[in-house]
C-alpha cells in the first residue's frame, strides 16, 4: 500500500484494495510486505534513551497519525513542485529551510495544530526523504547501533552490544524502501535491479551495504548495513574498551607489523576483522606507501601516503568488470610498500602471496575461516581458483614463506569479539604447512547477561622469528611469553 493509499484510508475508513502479491517492479508490489496496523511491532519505549535525539522521535513519539502522514504528504508534493529545479543535496540547511517555510504555510491554511516537537520530527522526516535515507537516519544517527538489517520495509533489526533487537522504526511502503535502496547505490556507480538482484555498496562515511530484492528475497527487499565507528579506534579500545586483546598480545602485534610480518586475519562473518585490519595498519610508518584493494571500499587508515583501489561490477552489457585480481597485479606497478588486500575470496590470493614473495614484506590482508589450520586449508583452496593449475606442494610451500602470523579473530557467544589465537607460521614439513599458537583466548564460561567470559594468555612458545624481531629494532620482553594463570571469576572479561 503506498503512502496516498494509507493516507485516503485513514481519512476515509475504507481499507484500500490489496495488491497481488507479486515479485515484479516496485509500484507492483508496493502493498506486498505492508504489516496490518494491528500486527505492526509497537514503539518500545524502554529502548528510547539509549538511542539518539532523533532516533529516540522515531520509536517513542514517531507514529504516523493520519494527520501527520497527510502533513507530509501535501508538504513533501509541494516542495517538488515549487522548488524541484532548486533542491541542491549540496545545502542541506537551505532545502531545510524550504521544508519549514511550507511546513508553516501547510498549519495556517488548514489551521492544524501539532507540537514544536512534533513539527521538527515531520520537518526532519521531509528532509530525510528528500535527501537521506528515509527512516534509516535515525539509525543511523544513533551511535549505539553497530548493524542495521532491514528484513523487509515493516521489519527492521539493529545490533545494538552485539545483539539483535527489533527496531519500532519501519518504512512507510515498499517503495519508500526501494527509493532508498537506489540512493545508495547509486552513490558509488551500482545499480540494483531484476537482473543484477544482488549488489554491494557503501555509504559516504565507509559503512558497508548488501542488497538484496525479488525476485531473489521472496518477501521484498532486504538491506543490510554495518556501520563503521564515527570515531576512529585505536589499539588502546581494543585493550581497554571492548577487551578484545591484552595488552600483550597487542604489544607483539605492534612489534610483528613494523617488522614487516605478512599477516593473515581470519575470522567469521561479523567476527571483526576488517576493524582489527585498519587498527593493525595503524602501527605501519607514515613513511611508508600503502596500497589497498577491495571489493567495497571500508578500510580508513590514517597514514597520508595511501593509495585505495575499488573493484569494478560488469556493467549492464557485462562488460568493464575489473575484479580485485586485477587490481592486486596493477598495484604491483605502482610502487608499494605494502599491500594491503581487503578480503581474500578467490584466485587474488595467489597474486596476494607473489606479492608477499617479492618484495612486499608487511603485506596483510583478512579470509574468512574458523581457526588457523581451516585458514590455511581455505587459502589453499582459494590460489587453486586462480586457475593456474599448481600442485598442492608447491602451493603450500609459497604459502609456508609467504605468511608469517595469523590472527584469529571471533565472534563469541553474546556477540562479544575477541583475538581468539596468534599463530606464527614455521614452514612446511611432510607437505603440510605448520604453525604454533603463541596467544590464545581461553573461554571459561557465561556471565549472567549471556556473554563469554574468559581471559587471554600466551601458551609458553617462544616466536621462531625473534632474531629478526629484534633485527628490525624491535625489542620484545621475553616475559611477553610466559603463561598467565587462570584470573578469579571477577577478573574475566
Amino acid at each position: 500500500m503506498g503512502l496516498l493509499d494509507r493516507v485516503k484510508q485513514n481519512q476515509t475508513g475504507v481499507p484500500a484494495p490489496a495488491a497481488p502479491a507479486t515479485n515484479g517492479p516496485p509500484s507492483a508490489v508496493a502493498a506486498v510486505t505492508a504489516i496490518p496496523m494491528d500486527r505492526r511491532p509497537a514503539p518500545v519505549e524502554s529502548a528510547a534513551p539509549s538511542l539518539s535525539s532523533r532516533a529516540a522521535a522515531v520509536a517513542v513519539g514517531g507514529e504516523m497519525t493520519p494527520a501527520f502522514t497527510a502533513a507530509k504528504v501535501q508538504i513533501h508534493s509541494k516542495l517538488i513542485e515549487k522548488y524541484a529545479d532548486q533542491i541542491d543535496s549540496s545545502n542541506k540547511p537551505g532545502v531545510r529551510e524550504k521544508i519549514v517555510e511550507l511546513a508553516e504555510e501547510y498549519f495556517r491554511t488548514t489551521a492544524m495544530t501539532m507540537t514544536k516537537a512534533d513539527k521538527e520530527r515531520l520537518v526532519e522526516s521531509v528532509l530525510d526523504d528528500v535527501l537521506g535515507l528515509g527512516p534509516l537516519e535515525a539509525l543511523l544517527a544513533d551511535p549505539s547501533i553497530t548493524e542495521i538489517m532491514a528484513n523487509h520495509p515493516k521489519q527492521i533489526y539493529v545490533e545494538k552490544s552485539g545483539e539483535p533487537t527489533l527496531s519500532a522504526v519501519t518504512f512507510e511502503s515498499e517503495r519508500q524502501m526501494r527509493q532508498v535502496i537506489d540512493r545508495i547505490v547509486s552513490l558509488v556507480g551500482r545499480r540494483v535491479d531484476e537482473s543484477t538482484p544482488i549488489c554491494d555498496a557503501r555509504l559516504k562515511d565507509g559503512s558497508r551495504v548488501n542488497v538484496v530484492i525479488p525476485p531473489i528475497a521472496l518477501k521484498g527487499p532486504c538491506l543490510t548495513i554495518r556501520k563503521f565507528a564515527k570515531e576512529k579506534w585505536g589499539p588502546a579500545d581494543v585493550v581497554n574498551r571492548f577487551r578484545s586483546s591484552s595488552p600483550e598480545v597487542m604489544t607483539f602485534l605492534r612489534s610483528c607489523v613494523r617488522a614487516r610480518f605478512n599477516i593473515l586475519v581470519s575470522g567469521g562473518t561479523g567476527s571483526g576483522k576488517t576493524t582489527l585490519l585498519n587498527i593493525l595498519s595503524s602501527f605501519i610508518p607514515e613513511t611508508e606507501r600503502l596500497i589497498t584493494c577491495e571489493d567495497a571500499a571500508e578500510l580508513q587508515l590514517q597514514q597520508p601516503h595511501w593509495i585505495q583501489l575499488e573493484s569494478r561490477p560488469p556493467n549492464v552489457e557485462g562488460k568493464g568488470a575489473v575484479p580485485i585480481r586485477e587490481l592486486v597485479k596493477s598495484c604491483l606497478r605502482m610502487r608499494p610498500d605494502r599491500i594491503i588486500v581487503g578480503e581474500c575470496r578467490g584466485g587474488e590470493a595467489l597474486d596476494m602471496l607473489q606479492a608477499m614473495n617479492t618484495g612486499h614484506d608487511g603485506s596483510m590482508s583478512t579470509l574468512h575461516a574458523n581457526n588457523p589450520k581451516e585458514c590455511l586449508v581455505r587459502l589453499e583452496t582459494l590460489v587453486l581458483q586462480a586457475g593456474q593449475d599448481l600442485p598442492s606442494r608447491a602451493i603450500r610451500e609459497t604459502i609456508g614463506s609467504a605468511i608469517h602470523l595469523i590472527v584469529q579473530q571471533s565472534r563469541l557467544r553474546g556477540g562479544v569479539r575477541r583475538i581468539v589465537s596468534v599463530a606464527e607460521i614455521t614452514g612446511v614439513k611432510d607437505g603440510d604447512v605448520q604453525f604454533q599458537e603463541l596467544f590464545v583466548f581461553r573461554q571459561i564460561g557465561v556471565n549472567s547477561e549471556g556473554k563469554a567470559v574468559g581471559y587471554h594468555t600466551a601458551t609458553g612458545i617462544r616466536p621462531m622469528r625473534m632474531d629478526h624481531l629484534r633485527s628490525e629494532g624491535e625489542d620484545v620482553p621475553e616475559g611477553l611469553f610466559t603463561p598467565t594463570p587462570q584470573p578469579p571469576p571477577d577478573k574475566l572479561y
